[in-house]
């Protein structure tokens, strides 16, 4: 196998994420809204079954598309994708996804800029969630170009 080139792809991954998380934050205020009880100090709340909604979501719109389409759906519109860092040209696998995704708040905090500089400071160009998962990211024009 041949080694891999890859891009930091800054502004698509940040593009990516935003498009992701508008998503995912947008439904879980939408719902908090809707169904969330609210307390006299005006603060909504959401209790019991209702409150894993949003991780459900979460789980679904990040890990569970990326290992079942490869990649996310803002990864999939701007043209990324992530793969193991070995440069198997796979789906990632739920372990390896969810350890990605269960970094985003590191890698987003504060307005994505540690992720901005692991990405731009790294070989591989990885921000924290990948160097732990040990994946990288690579244009979807690389897969057409190289079919699986």
């Amino acid at each position: 196998m041949k080694s891999l080139k890859t891009k930091p792809n800054t502004g698509k991954r940040f593009f990516a994420g935003l498009i992701d998380y508008t998503i995912i934050y947008g439904f879980t205020f939408m719902l908090i809204f809707g169904l969330g009880t609210r307390d006299e100090y005006g603060t909504y709340s959401l209790n019991g079954f209702p409150a894993l909604i949003p991780i459900a979501l979460w789980l679904v719109l990040t890990v569970i598309l990326e290992i079942t389409l490869g990649a996310t759906l803002g990864n999939s519109l701007v043209g990324i994708m992530p793969i193991p860092s070995t440069g198997h040209q796979r789906k990632l696998t739920f372990i390896e996804s969810l350890k990605r995704h269960l970094l985003d708040p590191l890698d987003m905090f504060p307005l994505g800029i540690i992720g901005i500089i692991t990405i731009n400071n790294t070989l591989n160009n990885q921000r924290v969630g990948d160097i732990w998962a040990k994946t990288i990211v690579v244009s979807e024009k690389h897969f057409i170009e190289n079919p699986i």
